[in-house]
């Protein structure tokens, strides 16, 4: 039985392209396309559909104000449709803490090679939102709300209980993407400002990796930034890869620095984890934590097993609080973790293992 699928969207040539695309998988099928949330309330009671795409910016009734009614009032799988625009990707984090489970850029309609990628890219975050697992809004807790920062007091005497050594030579790196800006938030939030240098991976464009990083350093004791080409990795940062590059790490005299690279995308990804989580494991090693968090797909599970095998310690992020299990279950699958956690418990899993002695074999 097909998944039902309503189109919500005040353009018509999109509505038409969405509908199209997405009646084109065999396992699909729109059931209703609506000019605007009005008229998509009521087309949801009579048609019940199974996911919705929702656009942001429309007539009648903002996009955001309609998604935070439908998930307080009947809660289902949204993809929310976005503009590559600061606007549209500060719009779509909202979206994202309100509820809906991914998103997908506004095509290009120029080129068939783009609707084709795009055709592809919608039909697996509504095949994935369907399957999703329900997630409460965060919006107005205590996650949302910025974090004062400590003072930064002398390395080796700070509240986190990591040793100066601890925090210049080992390296925290994190890999997500389905539900990920959301876990990231999640785990990153829980940690203390004083912690070795983090590498991010999160599946999203460029424009929207800006708006993330600027969100995450509001909230976190952490600084977070964008990650730029051969920076130094300093303790107390953590790095997000840009949209439009891989992240590496390398080894350089007195520490390690971000690398980024407009190759090819790897696991259908530019940004993709497995980039990271290779570099990690020939520059980093023992002295790596690994960190795979939800997403659909299997990018990051052979680079955290070639991560494990270089003796660095590994966790995933657990089925019952994934949005999505699919990449942490991958990692799990070909005996990359060391470790399987709630998301609630995986800062304080992290932080505990980097107060033991580097690799994974020795008990904390």
């Amino acid at each position: 039985m097909a998944i039902k699928v309503l189109v919500v969207d005040d353009s018509a040539v999109m509505r038409g392209v969405l509908s199209e695309v997405i009646n084109s998988a065999p396992d699909l099928e729109v059931v209703g396309a609506a000019p605007d949330p009005i008229a998509a309330r009521e087309m949801i009671k009579t048609l019940s559909p199974d996911v919705l795409t929702l656009d942001i910016e429309m007539p009648r009734m903002d996009g955001l104000d309609f998604l935070a009614r439908l998930m307080r009032l009947r809660p289902m799988p949204v993809v929310m449709i976005s503009s590559l625009t600061q606007r549209g990707s500060e719009a779509t984090l909202q979206a994202l803490e309100l509820g809906a489970v991914d998103f997908v850029a506004k095509p290009r309609l120029d080129s068939t090679a783009g609707i084709e990628a795009y055709r592809v890219e919608i039909c697996d975050k509504v095949r994935a939102a369907y399957s999703a697992r329900p997630r409460v809004s965060a919006r107005g807790a205590d996650a949302s709300k910025p974090l004062l920062r400590e003072p930064l007091g002398v390395i080796g005497t700070n509240s986190s209980g990591l040793s100066e050594r601890t925090l210049q030579e080992r390296l925290v790196l994190i890999g997500a993407s389905t539900g990920g800006t959301e876990a990231i938030k999640e785990v990153l939030c829980s940690l203390p400002e004083q912690m070795p240098g983090i590498l991010l991976v999160q599946h999203m464009p460029e424009m929207f990796t800006a708006s993330f990083a600027k969100r995450l350093d509001g909230l976190c004791r952490l600084r977070v930034k964008e990650a730029a080409h051969g920076e130094k990795i300093v303790a107390g940062t953590a790095y997000l890869a840009p949209g439009h590059s891989h992240l590496s790490v390398r080894r350089v005299p007195g520490g390690y620095q971000c690398e980024l690279a407009q190759s090819e995308p790897v696991n259908r990804h530019r940004p993709a984890v497995d980039v990271l989580f290779h570099s990690a494991a020939s520059q980093v090693g023992a002295n790596g934590v690994g960190v795979i968090l939800t997403g659909m797909g299997k990018d990051g599970a052979q680079g955290m097993l070639a991560m494990h095998q270089a003796g660095a310690w590994t966790i995933g992020q657990d089925q019952e609080s994934c949005v999505v299990y699919g990449m942490p279950r991958e990692a799990a699958v070909v005996g990359a973790l060391d470790e399987v956690a709630p998301l609630r418990e995986i800062g304080q899993r992290v932080v505990a293992r980097l107060r033991s002695p580097a690799g994974r074999g020795i008990k904390g």
